[in-house]
């Protein structure tokens, strides 16, 4: 029972995965047929992350109201219909009307697995959630990339069949329903990771009815997935023109050698599932923000163009374990009364960081350079560990004040 849902929620991350590299792909084909301006693929980008951070910012009160599994279907099917309004729409209005809820169903369903999971299960389920995404966003771009080879308006032919699998996937989850509180209340993984500092701050919320955000490290924590975001999506955005620009490399190339980069974070989550049995979270982080940071700094020194292409996949294995592994650590951090809606804010500062840090850094080089890429990705990781660092302090200190 527990692995056959399981399973269900891996599917349910491959479907997460699947849109979110979709519009990147589509857009060059979608643009010459609607006849939109190149930046209108920007406004439909952002239409999307606004969405997902509204419905990651209050999916902890409609998780607690509605529970994870009822959530969970409502989002698929708006991220469904949104792509089949993709399919049928003739301008961008409709477009940008269609984006709308498919932003809005991303978060919820994003912010809900990731506490289900996080409270439930093992932490090398986290780290192969992930990966699984990592599969869907890989698969979206090759399932358009068929469809707009055969011809004019086969982008929509795209769009229809992310929207199947999304249908099929709403189907399988309603006829899960019932697993979802039985997996629920019969799983106790969680319980034998929960650390002193866990007792210490549910022990804590116990005693004051306080928020959230007031709870000790949280804040911490969201300039830690502010920082991760911002570095994962700025290495994605502008890693191939830093290699052009740069390098000297040629596009195709550049390209290929951002795959790798990809490559790295999605092998190393595949993996980090089985290290997981060995190591902590906390460890798995550590490790992974100092092989990011050496990747950046390979990048930074004066070697030939080869060395590049060994700082993109150690950064990518580097940031491999950090996300899957912080989004575990909530629960066991923070407690399980605000899990919910703390993974909520998390997923919300994530998704600020993917859409904002970008094309501030992408300003800020037409101003100065590209070159100043490995910088700001050294300057990001340097804030993530001093974030990570530093929670780790506060619940020490209030470890030894408590026991």
């Amino acid at each position: 029972m527990t692995t056959l849902l399981l399973v269900i929620i891996y599917l349910a991350f491959i479907s997460l995965g699947l849109p979110d590299s979709l519009l990147g792909a589509a857009w060059p084909a979608m643009q010459s047929d609607i006849g939109a301006q190149l930046e209108t693929g920007g406004i439909l980008f952002m239409t999307i992350a606004g969405g997902t951070i509204i419905s990651s910012l209050v999916s902890g009160k409609v998780l607690k109201r509605f529970g994870t599994g009822k959530v969970t279907i409502v989002s698929v099917s708006m991220t469904a219909i949104a792509l089949l309004g993709f399919n049928f729409a003739h301008s961008i209005g409709w477009l940008i009307i269609c984006a709308i809820p498919l932003g809005l169903g991303a978060g919820a369903v994003d912010a809900g697995l990731n506490d289900y999971v996080a409270t439930n299960y093992e932490a090398h389920h986290m780290s192969w959630l992930h990966c699984f995404w990592g599969v869907g966003a890989t698969l979206g771009p090759v399932i358009m990339a068929q469809f707009i080879s055969t011809g004019d308006n086969s982008w929509r032919n795209g769009y229809m069949v992310i929207a199947c699998i999304q249908i099929f996937l709403v189907l399988v989850l309603i006829l899960s329903l019932p697993l979802w509180k039985r997996v629920a209340k019969n799983c106790n993984t969680i319980l034998d990771e929960v650390t002193k500092e866990s007792i210490m701050i549910n022990h804590v919320e116990g005693e004051k009815d306080i928020k959230p955000l007031q709870v000790k490290g949280v804040k911490l924590a969201l300039v830690s997935f502010l920082f991760y975001c911002g570095a994962e999506a700025t290495m994605n955005l502008w890693g191939s023109s830093y290699l052009v620009n740069i390098k000297g490399l040629n596009p195709p190339t550049a390209a290929a050698w951002v795959s790798f980069y990809f490559a790295g974070i999605t092998i190393g989550r595949f993996i980090t599932g089985f290290i997981t049995f060995r190591m902590s979270n906390r460890t798995l982080i550590r490790i992974g923000q100092t092989i990011a940071l050496i990747g950046a700094i390979i990048l930074i020194l004066p070697l030939p163009s080869t060395f590049s292409l060994i700082g993109f996949i150690i950064v990518g294995l580097g940031l491999a374990p950090i996300f899957p592994c912080m989004l575990h650590e909530t629960p066991i951090r923070f407690g399980k009364k605000h899990s919910q809606t703390i993974m909520g804010y998390q997923m919300a500062v994530a998704y600020t960081g993917t859409t904002f840090i970008p094309p501030l850094l992408g300003f800020t080089a037409s101003q100065l350079t590209i070159g100043i890429l490995p910088f700001c990705i050294v300057v990001f990781v340097g804030a993530m560990i001093w974030s990570s660092e530093r929670i780790n302090y506060v619940l020490k200190k209030y470890k030894k004040s408590f026991f």
